[in-house]
């Protein structure tokens, strides 16, 4: 196989299936919209939940594009050969139209006449079936009638096998998974593509929405989906022939700007470097989204600085004193820029939220340090403790090898094993966190949201109103019992503008508007006097949703038929956001 290149994978997978009747769509924002369940766009199928739900696509039922991706749920495992905070995700979709009879084929076709994959090179899985949902014989046979040999096809559990959306009630299914043997031996007699020993690494996914699953009890969908997804670092590793995947070409130009700037190899500091190499790059993107998130102390602003402290620890550890993060950003800039427009729109931004965020974590660093001494001034066994450690990596930011060194400089010990055990009580309990923030909205085309998304549209019309039309949404969450909205705004609302605000809504919802939807050109709905905020994002086709003279805006829905659905609007709290931007909570009674 010869080597690809990022870009020439990417061209290849759009244009296939392109040829295959599909519209190229654009990545939507990192940052999702209105969705309350994810802190980031984790999956190229997240954008596309409503049109997957059953909402009409503006571009038809055939889509494909390359999707930004970011996943921090395995952030300490950053620095191996294959975890990456962001990602980019090729994925391709059928909304209600084909399905496993021409996707299969389609995805033999792929792998070994366009990636020129070695058929013998290729292993797949698929379901073995439960009580729930039968074998899923059909997939099999299907990759028999490609050529597959069946000692290269595995019948695997839902755990393997089987999609759906993290609340676990909505649109589900079996998938089939492909894998590369990389041609490590077997660990086992047993050795399957489930088997984590690295043998076979997964280079693409073909998820099968045949059921829905309400309470339990799954049915047939009328509708049925496809939903595939192909990460770019990881298959461009596999095709490539590399060790992992900070040996693309993806990471050259960063990795040895990072080698010019420290006077250090590569090889001889893999660890830190690839911590380095991922972690500028995640933070650029989440910077760069026309969003303008800044890190915070909660929510995605709190994985941002996380992001860039845990960067600058790692820099420090490499013996670095002056600020190298502005030229790494170049770096990574410079080579997204021509696909992201929106990196080279806000470089400016991204710069000087980098710069600030390391200018605040010095001092913490400092107070970390104090806190240290303060620890080790009163020791039993001289043996920092687990709960000191893990207080030190959790409330500083010291890694626990940081802690050891310093430690060693006094010619202490640090209860590993003890760290360890409280690091592991912070994860499960991490994870509990985010298995309860998948609880809803992703899998919720309730009628209560519906609702509030469309009550979305009228709020933000009357603020125009009251307060000018530089006024814009900057971020919405949904959920069935609450609209929670930022707007930019220079003061607190009065209470008197917050009884016009509320008055001015519940005018709009007694006035009984029709909610009209209308596919137009991007440029047509522009001119039109639609609004959207991001660019970008769009494709040459749009939903217009109008409610009578109130608002117009280009969006994905979903929303109800007439204002009088949404019964009576209240304020419930109007606060601060961040500087400048204020934020209403609001809910219908």
């Amino acid at each position: 196989m010869e080597k690809l290149t990022r870009r020439e994978l990417i061209d290849n997978y759009l244009k296939f299936f392109e040829s295959k009747g599909h519209k190229i769509i654009p990545s939507a924002s990192i940052i999702p919209e209105n969705d309350p369940t994810v802190l980031f766009t984790t999956a190229g199928m997240h954008p596309l939940v409503p049109y997957l739900l059953g909402n009409p696509h503006p571009e038809g039922k055939r889509l494909c594009d390359v999707q930004k991706c970011l996943r921090t749920s395995d952030i300490e495992s950053v620095g191996d050969d294959s975890h990456l905070t962001f990602f980019e995700m090729l994925g391709n979709w059928s909304l209600g139209d084909y399905f496993k009879k021409e996707m299969i084929p389609w995805s033999y076709e792929f792998l070994t006449n366009i990636l020129n994959i070695p058929k013998d090179k290729l292993y797949f899985t698929v379901f073995e079936g439960n009580e729930n949902a039968p074998k899923d014989n059909e997939s099999y046979n299907l990759w028999l009638s490609c050529g597959i040999d069946e000692s290269h096809i595995f019948f695997l559990s839902k755990k393997h096998n089987w999609w759906e959306l993290g609340s676990g009630s909505g649109p589900c299914g079996p998938d089939t998974e492909m894998f590369y043997d990389t041609g490590k031996p077997k660990c086992s007699e047993s050795c399957n593509p489930s088997c984590s020993c690295g043998k076979y690494l997964e280079i693409w996914n073909d998820v099968f929405m045949e059921f829905n699953c309400n309470n339990g009890v799954y049915t047939p969908l009328e509708h049925k989906n496809v939903d595939t997804g192909m990460g770019v670092e990881r298959t461009l590793t596999v095709l490539n022939g590399e060790k992992s995947v900070y040996d693309t070409e993806i990471f050259k130009d960063v990795k040895e700007e990072l080698e010019r700037l420290t006077n250090l190899k590569y090889e001889d500091n893999k660890k830190s470097f690839r911590i380095v190499m991922d972690h500028i790059r995640t933070s650029i993107f989440i910077l760069g989204d026309d969003h303008k998130l800044a890190p915070s102390n909660t929510g995605a602003g709190y994985v941002l600085r996380r992001l860039i402290r845990r960067m600058i620890r790692y820099i420090k550890g490499l013996n670095v004193e002056a600020s190298i993060l502005e030229s790494l950003a170049n770096t990574v800039i410079d080579k997204y820029s021509c696909d992201y427009e929106e990196l080279s729109r806000n470089k400016e931004y991204i710069i000087s939220e980098l710069l600030k965020e390391e200018e605040r974590f010095n001092k913490t660093l400092n107070s970390g340090l104090r806190m240290f001494n303060k620890i080790t001034s009163h020791l039993v066994n001289n043996t920092i403790d687990g709960t000191n450690a893990f207080k030190l990596f959790d409330t500083f930011g010291f890694p626990l090898e940081f802690t050891i060194e310093l430690a060693e400089e006094k010619n202490l010990k640090v209860d590993i094993e003890g760290f360890n055990e409280k690091f592991k009580e912070h994860q499960e309990k991490s994870r509990t966190a985010s298995k309860g923030e998948f609880k809803g909205g992703l899998a919720d085309n309730s009628y209560e949201s519906t609702k509030y998304h469309t009550l979305a549209h009228i709020t933000l019309a009357c603020l125009k109103e009251m307060f000018g039309p530089s006024v814009y949404q900057k971020g919405s969450n949904i959920t069935p019992e609450r609209l929670r909205m930022d707007f930019p705004l220079d003061h607190k609302m009065t209470d008197e503008e917050k009884t016009i605000l509320e008055n001015k809504i519940n005018e709009v919802i007694k006035m009984g508007i029709d909610v009209v939807r209308e596919e137009m050109s991007y440029d047509e709905a522009k001119n039109s006097g639609a609004e959207g905020i991001f660019t970008d994002k769009y494709g040459s086709l749009v939903s217009v949703y109008t409610i009578g003279d109130v608002s117009k805006e280009i969006c994905g829905g979903p929303h109800v038929k007439n204002t009088s659905e949404l019964g009576h609007a209240h304020i419930v709290k109007e606060e601060s956001s961040s500087a400048g931007v204020r934020r209403l909570k609001i809910v219908l009674e």
